[in-house]
């Protein structure tokens, strides 16, 4: 036990004084190449926020750039210290195939991440409906894409199956549908001009598309009308909100009458009562 511990202590030590240069030269190649791969990812950031090139793909390139740097790093890494690059490269080769067989569920969403990103179909910010999920988009990776949920809750897709399926994108506004019941006997025009006055006095809500106020329907007790108005994504909740509050005290101010749902129940054939068998 002894002499093999005093074996392996000459080994390490011939080692380090043969080769501890060439470590030090590794380690310097390695830290330097981490301080080049964070600025020349830091000026490449920069170049391409000013080209206005979307989030996904400004990533995509930025750590493609830096993968590459350390790359090379590895290689002259390995060659300070003496290994055969042609053999390692080779059995990576061979190995490769056998990953890539094994990992296929992987690339599928690497390609289709790759398709996400430079077919568009889709931005950070937008907001769109798919596979029965709908809410905006967070971040586009290269595995998969990120929803943000009207909860705030986050739902993570993975990009294949994404791929294929029907897309819904509402861009980066949506459209409010509200609407609005009032009594037969009402002044139809001053409905519509009050709803009318209530949204175009609303900050939120855009003037292009112009907002639509129709008659949408004739129902048991009252004329029902239907408001359309288009709002930024941020803006989709709070609005209502002010819309439906502005038109309850505007209706009130103006004594336009909202009608609860009401039944007149007719009793027919109502048998005599001791007060009719008298």
């Amino acid at each position: 036990m002894h002499n093999t511990l005093m074996t392996w202590k000459d080994t390490i030590v011939d080692f380090v004084i043969r080769k501890g240069f060439d470590i030090l030269g590794v380690i310097a190649i390695l830290v330097i190449s981490a301080l080049v791969a964070r600025w020349l990812g830091r000026q490449l950031e920069g170049w391409l926020t000013k080209q206005k090139l979307d989030l996904p793909v400004r990533t995509l390139i930025v750590r493609v750039v830096k993968l590459l740097v350390f790359m090379l790093a590895g290689v002259l890494a390995l060659e300070k210290l003496g290994v055969a690059i042609a053999p390692m490269v080779a059995g990576i080769g061979v190995a490769g195939a056998g990953i890539a067989l094994a990992m296929q569920g992987v690339l599928g969403n690497l390609v289709a991440g790759l398709q996400i990103i430079f077919v568009k179909r889709f931005r950070v910010g937008e907001y769109i409906e798919i596979l029965g999920e709908t809410g905006q988009v967070a971040n586009v990776e290269l595995f998969s894409t990120v929803l943000v949920l009207g909860d705030g809750s986050k739902v993570v897709i993975p990009n294949k199956k994404i791929i294929g399926e029907i897309l819904h994108n509402y861009g980066t506004t949506r459209q409010l549908k509200l609407s609005v019941g009032v009594a037969y006997d009402s002044d139809m025009n001053l409905v519509s001009s009050t709803i009318s006055e209530i949204l175009n006095a609303n900050s939120r809500v855009l003037k292009d598309p112009a907002p639509s106020v129709i008659i949408n329907s004739l129902g048991d007790s009252s004329i029902n009308f239907s408001i359309f108005a288009w709002v930024v994504l941020q803006d989709y909740g709070p609005a209502q909100q002010e819309i439906y509050q502005a038109i309850i005290e505007k209706f009130r101010e103006k004594r336009i009458e909202m009608p609860f749902p009401q039944h007149e129940v007719r009793m027919l054939n109502t048998p005599a009562g001791p007060a009719n068998a008298a």
